[in-house]
């Protein structure tokens, strides 16, 4: 048996709580998994997980074990990176998921330079609105919109969204324009609500005055492509990052509603989980997207404490 392998099938399973799911994250068989794992069990004489038909838990020496592994599996890698004659420049694998809006408007069209600049750098990029497991699914950073509420991560501010009110041409010629923010909650009017955003009602501010956006609804969704689509369809008035609506005003396919009214801004967060080792591949993906950022959203307030 090869120790390390062993112990990074430990760890997975451990993290992914189950053999298939480490299976699945690793490239490998759950039979090959599963020897491995009772392999380093029969090295150590000691049992590692209780496996029931439903689920894995780790065993008291287990939980001791792979607080231990963790670290030195992260210390190897960090001399392995970074021996004499290793090569300086970052390689291997990053696991990243971020929002599907800015995953096609802004990430993936500058991936070129990216790549340009590390082409020995490879992604699995999961484009999503969905709450991802970092841990159990194995992905090495997120991007998101919004303040991050597990308090676990380490969260690092890389930009902060203008938004704003914003409505298709055909909606307005439909249902009015409305004069004042308050007005979205007339009958006449309607909103497309995105699922996501658990805080709202958004509230607009202008020369003391604070309004919270309220509307009914005919169409819920927890897609941000999606939902700038419903918008652009005339389905009612949204609430969008600059950058998303940029060109469908540039086009006249958006209205700006209330320009002279504020909205506070969003924070973006790049999370990662605190016990992984930041690989090179991690940190210039970091300092990269902080870049990104700095075109296209600086940040401009200071929210929860970057680490």
């Amino acid at each position: 048996m090869d120790r390390f392998d062993g112990m990074r099938a430990f760890v997975r399973v451990v993290e992914a709580g189950s053999f298939t799911k480490a299976a699945d994250t690793l490239g490998m068989s759950r039979t090959t998994i599963t020897q491995l794992v009772q392999q380093l069990e029969a090295h150590l004489r000691i049992k590692l997980l209780n496996r029931t038909t439903r689920k894995v838990n780790v065993t008291a020496d287990g939980a001791v074990y792979y607080e231990r592994v963790v670290r030195l599996l992260a210390e190897l890698d960090d001399i392995e990176n970074n021996l004499p004659g290793a090569s300086p420049a970052p390689r291997g694998l990053l696991r990243v998921d971020v929002p599907s809006p800015f995953a096609n408007i802004l990430l993936v069209p500058a991936l070129p330079a990216f790549h340009a600049r590390y082409p020995d750098i490879q992604f699995d990029l999961g484009a999503s609105d969905r709450k991802v497991d970092l841990i159990g699914e194995n992905v090495d950073c997120v991007v998101r919109g919004g303040e991050v509420k597990d308090q676990s991560l380490v969260a690092r501010h890389v930009g902060d969204l203008q938004l704003g009110v914003y409505a298709a041409p055909a909606y307005l010629a439909q249902a009015g324009t409305p004069a004042h923010p308050g007005d979205l909650g007339d009958p006449q009017h309607r909103i497309v609500r995105y699922r996501w955003a658990n805080g709202l009602p958004y509230a607009m501010h202008r020369d003391g005055e604070s309004v919270k956006l309220q509307g009914r609804y005919v169409l819920a969704i927890d897609d941000g492509n999606a939902y700038l689509t419903a918008g652009l369809a005339g389905l009612g008035a949204l609430w969008l990052p600059d950058y998303m609506a940029k060109a469908h005003v540039a086009s006249g396919a958006l209205v700006r509603l209330f320009a002279d009214w504020r909205i506070d801004p969003m924070p973006m967060y790049l999370a990662y989980p605190p016990n992984r080792y930041v690989s090179k591949q991690l940190r210039v993906f970091i300092e990269w997207v902080v870049e990104l950022m700095a075109v296209h959203a600086p940040v401009v307030g200071k929210t929860r404490t970057d680490e």
